[in-house]
């Protein structure tokens, strides 16, 4: 489904994504993990066909991100890091706009799915930045994405709110692939069934999620260089 096969991305004399080769075919969720600059948001910014690599190659359903962007952007649901939202609409207009944009109806259920009947007709800008979230991962949600690439989803929310997130990916992660980068390494722990970890640009460690309190950030600090 997903395939990066000797990825190098080269910014002038930087080199964000080094010689990156992974696959996935399994839905669930998979956990994309590095310190700050190692590579992750490159990488998710890569498979939205939203960068090219400077050599290898990148294939999404079997089509490449770039040049079949159209194709493959239909098949995957998207919610950046800053979350990117129009604080002045409403969040049934807001939904509504992102539908048309992506020629798509929105899912009947989808504002219970994500726990917002309460505020559609509320501007976003007055939202809290949990519901705020909520309302980004809707918007991903929207044409029953196969793919799911979540950067940081649950930075800066509360206990509360991180839980809620959480299950929100559990309940979809039996029928779509969902690509969650996170620093929040219990987060990955608990909800994740394979890690790839990234650093300076390279894969570092590919394999499944240890479940036992505390082996994530025992296996990070294993492979992370500090």
């Amino acid at each position: 489904m997903i395939t990066c096969d000797h990825v190098t991305i080269q910014f002038g004399a930087k080199r964000a994504v080094d010689d990156l080769t992974f696959s996935i075919k399994e839905n669930g969720v998979i956990g994309l993990l590095g310190p700050n600059g190692a590579g992750k948001t490159t990488t998710m910014r890569l498979l939205i066909g939203h960068l090219s690599p400077t050599s290898g190659t990148v294939s999404i359903f079997y089509k490449n991100p770039k040049t079949d962007r159209i194709e493959t952007l239909s098949q995957i649901g998207y919610l950046a890091e800053n979350n990117p939202l129009y604080p002045e609409m409403r969040v049934l207009e807001y939904l509504q706009f992102v539908s048309c944009m992506k020629n798509a109806d929105l899912p009947p259920d989808l504002f219970s799915q994500v726990n917002i009947e309460s505020v559609l007709n509320t501007r976003i800008e007055e939202l809290s930045r949990g519901i705020k979230q909520r309302v980004g991962l809707a918007a991903a949600l929207i044409g029953n994405p196969k793919l799911l690439i979540l950067d940081e989803p649950t930075s800066g929310l509360d206990p509360i709110e991180q839980e809620k997130i959480q299950q929100l990916i559990l309940n979809r992660a039996h029928n779509t692939t969902i690509l969650l980068s996170t620093h929040i390494l219990s987060e990955v722990e608990h909800i994740s069934t394979r890690l790839l970890m990234i650093d300076h640009g390279k894969l570092v460690y590919d394999g499944k999620t240890p479940k036992e309190k505390g082996a994530v950030e025992a296996l990070f600090k294993k492979h992370i260089a500090i």
